[in-house]
């Protein structure tokens, strides 16, 4: 199973003194070092933290799958098309959330979603939708033409007690069904080194996109460390 580095929130800490560090290049670099077989950039419309230079330099200078997230905006299609990343995620994007907030609403953007879909996959860039872990999102999702999916793990990550186990089942679910559906499925969202295994251990899911719990734990063992470890615990629940 595959591991996708985010290091948005390493631009987070930059951009919160707007110095030149820490630099999310040399964190993606440390991340492949640690074992990362991708390396994930969020460029929000805002620019609060991932920018355009960040988005250009690491497609330029680091040698694994790049997956851009980004709204389904003309603008963000126009970025996506130039700099050609392996892999756009198309996510929501909401000014006043402090990170995103849950799945793409598939009615709601139906058609502009579908045409950045089109425009993207037309030029070759595989497509992915980040959508909620709901069987009928993942028909939606195969209807409007995308390649892949991300299943939201957010409400898994913070459920408690019962919960967890339904949260665990919707997502289990909605992977075997985009699976069945001939999807490639991703997931991601909340997951550290305590919750990542059941996920993990899901047999459909192609790869994970985690960034903010590997960021924390570099700040106290280092970027090639908490990537390691996080390889491995994958790697693990995944055989």
């Amino acid at each position: 199973m595959l591991l996708g580095v985010n290091v948005d929130h390493v631009a987070t800490v930059r951009e919160a003194r707007k110095e030149a560090e820490p630099d999310p290049l040399t964190a993606a670099g440390l991340a492949v070092r640690g074992g990362a077989d991708g390396i994930t950039v969020h460029l929000r419309e805002d620019r609060r933290h991932i920018n355009d230079r960040d988005v250009e330099a690491i497609r330029k200078k680091v040698g694994v799958e790049m997956n851009l997230e980004m709204a389904a905006t003309d603008e963000m299609t126009g970025i996506a098309l130039s700099v050609k990343p392996d892999l756009v995620t198309l996510v929501p994007e909401k000014r006043a959330e402090l990170t995103t907030e849950g799945g793409l609403d598939l009615k709601k953007g139906r058609s502009m979603i579908r045409r950045a879909i089109e425009t993207i996959q037309g030029q070759g860039i595989p497509v992915s939708l980040f959508i909620n872990p709901e069987v009928g999102d993942v028909g939606m999702a195969r209807e409007l033409g995308a390649r892949m999916i991300e299943i939201h793990t957010g409400l898994y990550a913070n459920a408690r007690g019962p919960e967890w186990q339904r949260e665990l089942k919707r997502v289990r679910e909605a992977a075997r069904k985009g699976a069945a559906l001939g999807l490639e499925v991703n997931a991601g969202h909340g997951l550290n080194f305590s919750n990542v295994g059941k996920i993990a251990a899901i047999r459909e899911i192609r790869g994970l996109y985690i960034g903010h719990s590997i960021v924390a734990a570099a700040i106290y063992r280092g970027m090639e460390e908490a990537v390691r470890e996080m390889k491995r615990l994958i790697t693990k629940s995944s055989r």
